[in-house]
């Protein structure tokens, strides 16, 4: 696979970055790591960032995929910026409970709803 090939494709929702992942299956190491590089840059670019991650493509997830969140939303964090998550598979949700990933992230059943989330 080429490494110009992204993993992700970032939109604009007002101020917002909407970043939808192109892979049904974020579990290979190498995907991963080029998936947290591609937000990173799009975190990095902002002043306070406001990054919406939609996983409706999204089947599932490996815990080295779960870490790379926690470092975006770090990321996230240290720039003043607010990070929602949206559209997460009902197998993945479970995984975000029993992990208390549920607790870290602000997570919406839509696009829609984590958009409007975001506060001014």
């Amino acid at each position: 696979m080429s490494e110009n090939y992204s993993r992700v494709v970032v939109t604009r929702l007002d101020e917002a970055a909407k970043i939808h992942f192109v892979d049904r299956n974020i579990l290979d190491e190498s995907v991963i790591q080029q998936i947290g590089d591609e937000i990173a840059s799009v975190i990095e670019a902002a002043d306070r960032p406001k990054i919406l991650l939609d996983f409706e493509n999204v089947e599932h997830l490996s815990s080295a995929a779960l870490g790379t969140l926690i470092t975006v939303n770090t990321k996230v964090k240290q720039k003043g910026g607010q990070l929602r998550l949206a559209n997460i598979d009902k197998q993945i949700y479970e995984v975000f409970m029993i992990t208390k990933l549920n607790k870290l992230f602000q997570i919406y059943d839509t696009v829609a709803a984590a958009q409007k989330s975001f506060q001014k």
